[in-house]
């Protein structure tokens, strides 16, 4: 299975990814390792936790035909209270930010 390292921002690091895990720490939060759920092909994709998390969270993949190309969004699901959402939602923007970075750059 081929496997990817690199760092990811200043925010995202120890990123090590496969085709169904991605395991990776969020500056100020804890380390996180996700992996896919379910697969709905040229559809969704769906990844959560490998292992118990301070909050429940989601990413999903949703892929959509448009006019001879495909949209690509990213959701991302967490159940935070206030003060989770005090601490975590900058860093988790950033992971986002990262992932569709990353994406545009692929395939650019």
């Amino acid at each position: 299975m081929q496997q990817s390292r690199e760092v990811a921002t200043d925010n995202v690091y120890d990123w090590s990814s496969t085709k169904d895990e991605a395991n990776f720490t969020i500056k100020n939060m804890s380390k996180l390792a996700l992996k896919v759920k379910a697969r709905k092909e040229n559809s969704e994709i769906r990844f959560v936790p490998e292992s118990e998390t301070p909050f429940d969270i989601s990413l999903n993949w949703i892929l959509e035909p448009k006019d001879g190309k495909t949209e690509v969004k990213l959701q991302l699901n967490a159940e935070l209270n206030m003060m989770m959402k005090m601490m975590a939602s900058g860093p988790l923007q950033k992971l986002i930010d990262f992932q569709t970075k990353r994406l545009t750059e692929l395939f650019s």
